[in-house]
């Protein structure tokens, strides 16, 4: 059962293009037609590819591992900090920190910085600075909270990568590419599709069209992390039960063994009796 209905699409205007002029000649396969000098995308090849991004998120989530979600642009940021905060996963809505991925170390010691800052504020000793050095610290934390906040969990690389508007966001698309990291991204036609992995031809711009399909991707996120969780409980319960039939033959032997040791007395009565 396909994840979204051509009508949601339609309804959102999913299917909205750039105009004619601006367009990139590589989204060509993914334009159904044009209307007013503005490019119509296939909604049904758009139905398809949601599909198959979905599925795969679901097979990243369910796998334990991190898909990290970059959308800066103004329309989308409450969009995924909403939705994605919800499902646990990184998320980027400020402007991109030139070598996030690249530089990788560097940014886990700006995160261990914040966490150094706070465990400063819980401590005694917070109480012995200066007003003015308590202003400065938390203007810091602060700032660090609003770029790296929402990466905090991030502790390695993610697996997977998802954009809205990969030509905005060409630099973080970059940098995934260099460290083979596969590119999820909504894709208009005024943007090259050539780079990214999972290419879901749609309308980035419009707030509705963004909303629908994070809202796709970020459910099949969430059945991942269901039918991990579910997994990771049916092991436990058999393991449970794997110990426990392990145990049945030793509380036997160890009943066996008292039972021998209650008779051998009754045997030494019985003797002392005949005499």
């Amino acid at each position: 059962m396909p994840r979204v209905n051509f009508e949601e699409l339609l309804n959102a205007g999913v299917h909205f293009g750039h105009l004619k002029r601006k367009w990139n000649p590589a989204m060509a396969p993914y334009i159904f037609m044009e209307r007013n000098g503005i490019h119509i995308l296939d909604l049904h090849k758009t139905a398809v590819k949601i599909d198959e991004a979905a599925d795969a998120l679901k097979q990243i989530a369910k796998s334990g591992r991190k898909v990290l979600f970059v959308a800066t642009k103004k329309q989308a940021k409450e969009i995924i900090a909403d939705k994605v905060g919800g499902v646990n996963m990184p998320y980027v809505v400020e402007r991109w920190p030139g070598g996030m991925l690249t530089n990788f170390p560097t940014i886990r010691k700006a995160v261990k910085k914040m966490t150094s800052i706070d465990k400063l504020m819980a401590d005694k000793s917070w109480n012995n600075l200066s007003k003015r050095e308590r202003l400065q610290i938390t203007r810091q934390r602060a700032k660090l909270d609003k770029t790296l906040g929402s990466i905090a969990d991030l502790t390695r690389l993610p697996a997977a990568m998802f954009v809205i508007d990969v030509m905005k966001e060409h630099i973080a698309v970059k940098e995934a590419i260099r460290l083979n990291i596969p590119v999820f991204g909504m894709v208009d036609t005024n943007s090259d599709p050539s780079n990214i992995d999972f290419v879901i031809p749609a309308n980035d711009d419009a707030t509705k069209s963004i909303e629908l399909i994070t809202d796709v991707m970020t459910k099949a996120i969430q059945e991942g992390l269901s039918e991990r969780k579910a997994e990771k409980d049916s092991e436990g319960s058999k393991e449970k039960r794997t110990r426990s039939k392990k145990a049945e033959p030793a509380k036997a032997k160890a009943k066996k063994e008292d039972d021998v040791v209650e008779e051998a007395p009754k045997a030494s009565e019985e003797g002392t009796t005949k005499e």
